[in-house]
């Protein structure tokens, strides 16, 4: 069989390629190929990727559509999956760079939870039992690839680091629907991000949903705790597949988010391009970022009734457990003694730049406080949200 990478990233050749790993042909319904086939002419017509970035993205593309062969194998020999409930998860849905991974892996603590491991979010079947839950040879070959990235990037450690046994963000389900922020995380590719923010966001959270029914039914249960910014830009997809979803939206500076996000952009991409990719990050991030707060703000004046818990990213910082107790209360839920011993010793064992400072400046970017604050003056007004005179994050 040819190669993906020999003629470029084609759809045919990664999906042949699928087929061969998964020893299955069904990928379910095919809402994805139109997104797979933007994304592999972006990547090849505007990534400027380097040999390792071109083999990255090719393995990355057909892992995730071997995953959902693999999906759609299971509930095609378990058809009763598909009628599995999945009750009010409390989503994590941005913004990014404002603590949705520390919050995230604070509710992964409580054992009533059940959060969205980052291995079994690429490798999904069988689906895990209780005892394979966060061990076994699928963690620890996850643990190795995130161990493997991170040595030819150790600064992607301080930046960004998940744990393959940790809570993960919904991209990687979405990017499995090839409507997902992931392939941006790996590549600068406007015209996939154009195709994207018009995209309907239907069929990748219909997947979600079945591959979030697949992994709970292996036995290990709890009330699903899920995170992404990435639900900011896609909130009515999220909700009609989900109702009863306990939305949670973080709020910071954005000065602070645009500098954060444009640094780690810069270091997951920059692994896999050696070309200058800095003004088009400066730039797209930013409008990102004021999409998603426009986004949200239609959401909220077209769904009244749908609460969204606001948190203060200073308040999380300062009052760990207190902020979780108080997401907990607006969800209907109680943080019992277990679950609030388990949170504070998660704070405890893991202090902020634990892997290092991630430091970063928006002068690096070419982008300036004052105009930033400008821009976002109407956000920063609304939300009341503090300055933050600090350049690290956590």
């Amino acid at each position: 069989m040819t190669s993906a990478r020999a003629a470029g990233l084609n759809p045919d050749a990664v999906m042949s390629a699928a087929v061969e790993s998964a020893g299955s042909d069904d990928f379910g319904p095919d809402d994805f190929v139109e997104g797979l086939t933007v994304l592999c002419a972006s990547v090849d017509e505007q990534a400027k990727l380097n040999d390792l970035g071109r083999f990255a993205m090719e393995q990355n593309v057909i892992g995730g559509l071997t995953n959902r062969l693999r999906v759609h194998d299971w509930l095609n020999s378990h058809p009763e999956i598909r009628d599995e409930p999945v009750d009010a998860p409390i989503v994590v849905i941005g913004l990014f760079r404002a603590g949705t991974t520390f919050l995230s892996q604070l509710l992964d603590q409580d054992p009533s939870n059940r959060a969205l491991l980052r291995w079994e979010a690429a490798d999904s079947v069988p689906p895990p039992s209780p005892e394979t839950f966060r061990a076994g040879p699928r963690v620890d070959a996850a643990n190795a690839a995130i161990e493997m990235l991170e040595s030819l990037n150790p600064q992607m450690k301080v930046v960004h680091h998940e744990d393959a046994e940790g809570p993960t963000e919904c991209i990687t389900l979405l990017g499995q629907d090839f409507k997902s922020l992931t392939w941006e995380a790996m590549a600068n590719v406007p015209d996939y991000s154009r195709w994207l923010q018009a995209a309907d966001y239907g069929s990748a959270y219909a997947y979600h949903r079945r591959v979030l029914q697949v992994l709970q039914s292996g036995g290990r249960r709890g009330r699903w705790t899920l995170k992404s910014p990435n639900h900011a830009i896609a909130l009515p997809a999220l909700a009609a597949e989900y109702p009863d979803a306990k939305l949670v939206l973080l709020h910071r500076d954005p000065t602070v988010l645009c500098a954060s996000a444009c640094s780690l952009i810069s270091t997951l991409t920059g692994t896999f391009s050696d070309a200058d990719h800095t003004a088009y990050i400066a730039e797209h991030w930013t409008d990102l970022l004021a999409e998603s707060i426009d986004r949200t703000e239609a959401f909220r004046r077209a769904h009244p009734e749908r609460e969204i818990v606001d948190v203060q990213y200073a308040d999380l910082v300062c009052d760990p457990l207190g902020t979780v107790e108080r997401i907990y209360a607006a969800s209907g839920h109680d943080l019992d003694e277990r679950g609030r011993a388990a949170v504070t010793a998660s704070v405890a064992a893991n202090p902020k730049g634990r892997f290092g400072t991630h430091g970063y400046r928006l002068e690096d970017y070419g982008l300036r406080a004052d105009e930033i604050s400008e821009r976002f003056a109407d956000y920063i007004a609304r939300y009341d949200v503090p300055p933050e005179i600090s350049r690290a994050s956590r």
